[in-house]
């Protein structure tokens, strides 16, 4: 009786050790996890907004806000587009506009000068052409035309052409070749 006790002792620790250890673990419920977002690159420049001065043959000429990256075909259709009939041909509709430039639509390329000074109507204004007129200068690109803007929206403009050489890029040889070229109006 004392084995048949024993083995009826052993049945019952078997027994409860298989109820109380031999279940699987209850499955575990994963916390909700956080929707991945996508994010355009450079995130804190995108969000900046660009001041255009759009000015000429547009519906409403004057300042338009524009997002950063945008072109000069975004700030056009801002200022409610060209008048019709304009020539549209000079502008690179594409180029990546910056803050502060003065984007001007059918208006000619050189400035109109005083009557009688002949040599001046072909001179370009520092203080009012844009990053396209400045462009066409010889020795000027792109990247040297954004910085003559950019020096004129920092400093307030030109208060002569010799000013010219305190903007990064330009040294005293494209001076020399840009001098007579450019005047300040």
């Amino acid at each position: 009786m004392i084995f048949a006790l024993a083995l009826l002792a052993a049945a019952a620790v078997i027994a409860g050790g298989l109820a109380i250890f031999g279940r699987s673990p209850a499955a575990e419920i994963a916390p909700p996890l956080p929707t991945a977002r996508a994010q355009a690159p450079h995130a804190s420049k995108t969000n900046e907004n660009l001041v255009i001065s759009v000015v000429g043959q547009v519906r409403s000429p004057g300042l338009v806000t524009v997002p950063s990256g945008s072109r000069v075909a975004d700030a056009l259709r801002a200022a409610g587009g060209a008048n019709p009939g304009v020539d549209l041909t000079a502008l690179n509709l594409a180029r990546k506009l910056t803050d502060g430039e003065q984007l001007a639509v059918g208006v000619p390329a050189a400035q109109a000068a005083p009557a009688g000074s002949a040599a001046a109507a072909s001179k370009i204004d520092l203080n009012s052409a844009t990053a396209e007129q400045l462009d066409s200068l010889p020795g000027v690109g792109e990247v040297t035309a954004r910085r003559i803007t950019d020096w004129r929206t920092q400093h307030g403009g030109f208060s002569s052409v010799e000013q010219l050489r305190d903007v990064d890029g330009i040294g005293e040889s494209k001076f020399q070749k840009l001098r007579e070229q450019v005047t300040v109006g």
